[in-house]
């Protein structure tokens, strides 16, 4: 299936994680994205120390399906090319330090002169322009400077960061997001988007708590939800389940499945407004009647009734698991006689299943230079 950016070509100037994720989900939608990389190609192909075939798995998990070419930017040529991919181009997406991003000319201000039409998205840490531009900026350092970590983890505990580069993924979606958009408008310009934005912007009810009513959202035992009781872990017999009750209706229906009919008559528990301010002992009997089964178990026997309960997995059972499968959500991709397995592509299109491709090896398109060489020579 071609994808519904089938036709448009974006030229991807970045490395590690935000602008490579950036680009291959667009790329999974169909665009023709050009990776342009330094002589010593991305860092992400150094990082992993998995390898299969050519391919280095932190690398591939990140640039599928992308066209490779080797530029130098820092000299004239380099930048010559550059300039000549970006006259058809439709998008240049970037991921450096801005102050890279000024000196590369990978603005609109100094590529709009050659394409009026191209879009420029820079992914940065705190901005392109302004006092902490230039400050260094990780997944890590992000979360803990937006207090997501500090709201993390146990009260007891030190502050957690989340298993998995939450900040780097979520900056990937909001630049496509932004790419997108700014050629649906159908006119070239800058889109600005940092990393730290995105991740406040993801607080919304936690930032509104205390920007209207002052209310800090401190850690609370177990992941628990700050107003919804309950939701959060519970211990099992042999593992964790996670228990995620809204409504009084499925309090109900998970207080009769326990036998406990008489949860439905103490005022502290048989509204969500009577959890609330007696979560202590809410929670305290929960656990106590959770202890006697285990996590699937609890799972298999409250999910049909609608109440929302799931064993907490291992990864490996997440990607070997049935729903994964269902979802075709792990892809096997042929690369020689060994075969590179990765995660789908979240997007499903009514038109067919994308067409996934092997990353490439750094400079493997390099001919695509070669060819607009030539074709400048022509008369």
């Amino acid at each position: 299936m071609p994808g519904p950016l089938s036709g448009k070509t974006i030229l991807e100037v970045g490395h590690m994680l935000a602008g490579p994720y950036c680009g291959m989900l667009l790329a999974d939608l169909g665009a023709r994205v050009i990776k342009i990389e330094s002589p010593d190609g991305d860092i992400g192909r150094q990082i992993s120390p998995y390898e299969v075939g050519p391919h280095n798995a932190y690398f591939a998990s990140l640039n599928r399906g992308k066209l490779s070419v080797v530029l130098d930017l820092t000299s004239d040529k380099g930048r010559a090319d550059l300039h000549r991919l970006v006259e058809t181009a439709d998008a240049l997406l970037t991921n450096l330090r801005p102050s890279a991003i000024k000196k590369l000319g990978l603005t609109y201000e100094a590529l709009g002169q050659i394409n009026p039409k191209i879009v420029c998205v820079a992914l940065t840490g705190y901005g392109l322009d302004g006092p902490f531009s230039e400050s260094p900026a990780y997944d890590y350092v992000i979360q803990a400077m937006a207090g997501v970590m500090m709201m993390t983890g146990d009260p007891d505990g030190p502050p957690v960061k989340p298993g998995y580069s939450a900040v780097d993924n979520s900056a990937g979606i909001m630049g496509a997001l932004a790419l997108v958009s700014k050629m649906l408008e159908g006119r070239g310009g800058q889109m600005d988007v940092s990393m730290y934005d995105t991740l406040l912007s993801q607080l919304n009810y936690v930032a509104s708590s205390y920007l209207n009513a002052g209310v800090r959202t401190d850690r609370i035992k177990d992941g628990a939800h700050p107003y919804i009781v309950p939701a959060q872990l519970f211990a099992t017999k042999d593992g964790y389940l996670v228990l995620f009750i809204t409504h009084d209706k499925f309090w109900a229906i998970f207080a009769e499945a326990l036998g406990r009919r008489d949860w439905l008559e103490d005022p502290r528990f048989a509204t969500m407004k009577g959890r609330q301010s007696h979560r202590d002992e809410v929670v305290a009997s929960i656990a106590e009647a959770l202890r006697a089964d285990t996590a699937k178990a609890w799972a298999e026997r409250l999910a049909p009734l609608g109440v929302v309960a799931a064993a907490v997995q291992t990864l490996p059972e997440a990607l070997d698991g049935p729903l994964a499968a269902s979802r075709d959500m792990v892809v096997d991709l042929p690369v020689g006689e060994r075969t590179l397995r990765m995660i789908g592509n979240p997007i499903k299109d009514d038109c067919g299943r994308p067409e996934f491709h092997a990353p490439p090896r750094l400079g493997e398109h390099n001919a695509i230079l070669a060819d607009l060489r030539k074709m400048e020579k022509q008369p």
